[in-house]
């Protein structure tokens, strides 16, 4: 990994920046998810309601955790099964998760990646990410930096380019309690 743009990503995080990044299937758009002024400005690049609620991507459950309601342990290894990997889980979220993440949910959608360097950013973030598709409502997921730039241009604070892991489609999205899926599967 490289630890010069890693840093420099993390800099833009942490000083309320918006960023793009690579993961398994398209970038990503993130920021630090207990910034409510840059996740708010992160919905309204995208024209993203609120009331949808957000994925975080993490480089371990740990980071997660202080998000979520606590699990049983059939409910852990269900995570533990599919992670790091392309799997999205909508688990119950603690009360004092953000409303600017769960939107009108009382859950909260939340991975832990398997992209090398989605992961090495939340390493050095030292917490998860805010991870939605990097590109305005509507239009294509962006699948290169080029793409990025193309739609999203100067808004972005930082892009931390690198390649997509190459999967043909976002992950999976589904519902830990239920195993109802919302996306993909």
């Amino acid at each position: 990994m490289d630890g010069p743009r890693l840093r420099a990503a993390a800099r833009s995080v942490r000083d309320g920046g918006l960023i793009a990044y690579p993961t398994e299937a398209v970038y990503g758009l993130g920021c630090d998810p207990l910034d409510e002024r840059a996740v708010r400005r992160l919905l309204a690049l995208k024209r993203r309601s609120i009331y949808k609620g957000l994925i975080l991507i993490a480089a371990d459950f740990d980071q997660l955790e202080p998000f979520l309601q606590p699990l049983t342990v059939s409910e852990r290894e269900r995570l533990a099964a599919t992670w790091p990997g392309p799997h999205t889980w909508v688990i119950p979220a603690r009360t004092s998760t953000p409303r600017w993440l769960r939107g009108r949910h009382d859950t909260l959608a939340v991975r832990v990646t398997a992209h090398p360097l989605a992961a090495a950013l939340c390493r050095v973030c030292g917490h998860p990410l805010v991870s939605t598709s990097a590109n305005l409502s509507g239009r294509p997921s962006a699948r290169t930096a080029l793409a990025v730039r193309r739609q999203l241009g100067r808004a972005l604070d930082y892009l931390l380019a690198g390649p997509t892991g190459g999967a043909a489609k976002p992950t999976e999205i589904r519902d830990l309690r239920s195993g109802r899926s919302f996306r993909g599967g």
